[in-house]
């Protein structure tokens, strides 16, 4: 590539092509919309300041780019998060109403999976996300990551394995709505019994509000009996003056919960025949700025 791009108006304009899928591997990896919003924007400003006369590939400078900023956030982010008080959840996305990233294969984007990736180590996830999400070939990553073919194959067969044995999200559609439906009952009413028969033996609960949530638990909690009866002890003030709504988080069904007519939580499950396998409560306000907003202007 010579001078096609080297003014400012070309240069934005082959920018503009790259955004939704430089956002979506930002987001992917880092399961914050407003840090992959960072990473985009600085993807720009080195973009503009770069010298584009030598540039042979735009998008492959961009990816690379953006893909290379995504992980030094990640690695920065670890002792960040050391600090963060109680679990930490991804913060929910609307792709019923983001073509950023619905527009996109929903591979790495559920929150479980999300959740997941953060076993890995940031060339791991970000290795895993281009392949399996944008369908890199390994040559592209291993460019990307700086490293081998070989061992770009490697990272990705490592990140696939580690993530295995934690994907269940299996209910189809209409079990998933009818599941969520009998489980707001149960937990509403703080029915032991009845939350129990819904959950498979290994359920966890995870809620993160960075410790600014009353009535929930700062550590994750498993177990079918330890879960439910946790449900049951805080239904009565966790639900107080509660409306739930359906929503899509994630490109996955899941429910928003609204007190006094704003959103103050996102609950998404993860389920399979077995019963309910995982609940991730997103309840961090900051966390849920984003999603708040596009509930307050839906798609026209």
């Amino acid at each position: 590539m010579t001078g096609d791009v080297a003014t400012l108006d070309d240069a934005a304009e082959e920018f503009g092509t790259a955004r939704r899928r430089l956002f979506g591997i930002a987001y992917r990896m880092l399961g914050s919309a407003a840090e992959a919003e960072d990473v985009v924007q600085e993807t720009w400003v080195r973009w503009q300041t770069t010298d584009r006369t030598v540039v042979r590939n735009p998008q492959a400078f961009l990816t690379t780019t953006a893909t290379r900023l995504a992980i030094n956030v990640l690695q920065s982010a670890r002792s960040r998060r050391e600090a963060y008080v109680g679990p930490w959840l991804p913060e929910p996305v609307d792709t019923s109403a983001d073509p950023t990233l619905g527009a996109e294969r929903a591979e790495a984007l559920d929150v479980a999976v999300l959740v997941l990736l953060e076993r890995l180590t940031p060339t791991e996830r970000a290795a895993y996300v281009l392949r399996e999400a944008f369908d890199y070939g390994y040559a592209e990553i291993a460019r990307i990551v700086g490293t081998t073919p070989a061992a770009a194959r490697q990272l990705v067969s490592r990140a696939r394995k580690d993530l295995a044995s934690g994907r269940r999200n299996t209910v189809r559609t209409a079990d998933r709505r009818a599941l969520l439906e009998a489980f707001l009952a149960a937990a509403r009413a703080g029915d032991v019994a009845a939350l129990e028969r819904l959950f498979a033996d290994d359920v966890v609960s995870r809620s993160d509000s960075d410790g600014r949530a009353k009535h929930v638990a700062r550590v994750a909690v498993r177990g079918r009996t330890k879960v439910a009866r946790l449900l049951s002890a805080f239904a009565d003030e966790f639900w107080a003056g509660v409306t739930t709504r359906p929503v899509v988080a994630n490109g996955t069904e899941a429910v928003g919960m609204v007190r006094d007519g704003e959103l103050v939580g996102v609950l998404s499950v993860t389920a399979s025949d077995d019963g309910v396998h995982e609940l991730a409560w997103q309840l961090n306000p900051e966390k849920l700025a984003g999603y708040r907003q596009a509930l307050q202007d839906p798609p026209a």
